[in-house]
């Protein structure tokens, strides 16, 4: 059987994708590794295609047109056979002795008869650069090593999140939710780190560093210069979530579900307001945007614009006039990229 799938979206990797692929491949027979070649225009293709040759029980190369990281989670996740299924970036890898200790436990589970419907580790934000890494972990928030419900897990603040990275989902769990990433944009493991969640309702955490995310080049989609000039795509994925789930729908959940999805939507609309606000260029048409999104919102579903406006993280700043908005929460991210190194 295999335990995990595991998806890599590829584009242009030639140059570290086998670090990535190396790492997965200590999994063994248990695992499997679909390496997604989204058009790429340099070796990437052949390299899938030369692992595929030396381990075919193992890695399932699919070479298909360009559609961006969005397009390859879903190529992946149709063509998925493992139990679970997790996306590691090319550029990232897995801690090898983490993923052991993964596979193990949910071994150990899947015999016994009782797996989660969601595992959770910790991700490391990896500053190649300098050598030195941030450890972001959820042991103050959820029981750890044991099986625990939404109603266990405790209040996130201010920017914690449970990012893509840290996410293991059961395939068909994950299926069920009918999450589907719109191709050719940016930021879309947002949707991916948010819509499948009600349909996870037993969940285990590993307190181990499983997740290395790799920061520090300047082409990253998480610079402030890339983050503002890609604003258009980061309202799609706003606009995607808040229409993934009613307010009604998330308020009958379980408490902690509902206060994470709550939450959830709080941060990713305050980094809609970052990413439209903050940019220098297209004042007025940043502006008009970004009043339709609150507009369309209020239209479709009044109680959640009213949750979001006024009754969460955004109300902090969605009051100021246009300019001090995008003033206000630049700083406020500048502050977090030196927090955890995330470059500007």
């Amino acid at each position: 059987m295999k335990l995990i799938t595991f998806a890599v979206p590829s584009y242009n990797s030639q140059d570290y994708m086998r670090h990535c692929i190396d790492t997965l491949l200590t999994g063994g027979d248990e695992v499997e590794i679909i390496i997604v070649n989204d058009g790429s225009k340099d070796n990437t293709g052949a390299i899938a295609d030369e692992y595929a040759a030396k381990y075919p029980d193992i890695i399932v190369p699919v070479h298909k047109e360009n559609g961006g990281h969005g397009s390859g989670v879903n190529a992946g996740m149709v063509r998925a056979k493992g139990l679970y299924y997790k996306v590691v970036d090319s550029d990232d890898w897995l801690d090898e002795a983490s993923l052991k200790t993964t596979l193990d436990t949910i071994r150990s589970h899947v015999e016994q008869g009782e797996a989660a419907d969601l595992y959770i580790c910790n991700f490391v934000y990896e500053h190649v650069s300098d050598g030195t890494s941030y450890v972001s972990h959820y042991r103050n928030k959820m029981p750890t090593n044991r099986f625990f419900s939404w109603d266990e897990v405790k209040s996130f603040t201010k920017w914690e999140m449970l990012l893509m990275h840290s996410l293991i989902y059961r395939t068909q769990a994950l299926r069920d939710s009918g999450v589907s990433l719109p191709e050719h944009t940016f930021y879309v493991d947002n949707i991916f780190a948010y819509q499948p969640l009600p349909f996870m309702q037993k969940l285990y955490y590993i307190d181990i560093d499983l997740y290395r995310y790799f920061i520090g080049r300047i082409d990253q989609s998480v610079t402030v210069g890339n983050m503002t000039k890609r604003y258009e795509q980061q309202l799609r994925v706003m606009r995607l979530m808040t229409e993934a789930y009613t307010y009604d729908y998330i308020n009958a959940q379980q408490k902690g579900l509902k206060k994470y999805l709550f939450h959830a939507l709080s941060a990713i609309m305050m980094n809609t307001i970052f990413f439209t606000s903050g940019g220098k260029d297209n004042k007025k048409e940043r502006k008009e945007k970004l009043k339709a999104l609150w507009s369309d919102l209020k239209a479709r579903d009044k109680k959640l614009y009213s949750k979001l406006r006024y009754r969460s993280l955004p109300a902090i700043i969605s009051w100021m006039p246009f300019g001090m908005q995008g003033w206000i929460s630049t700083i406020g991210y500048k502050i977090l990229c030196k927090f955890v190194k995330l470059g500007q």
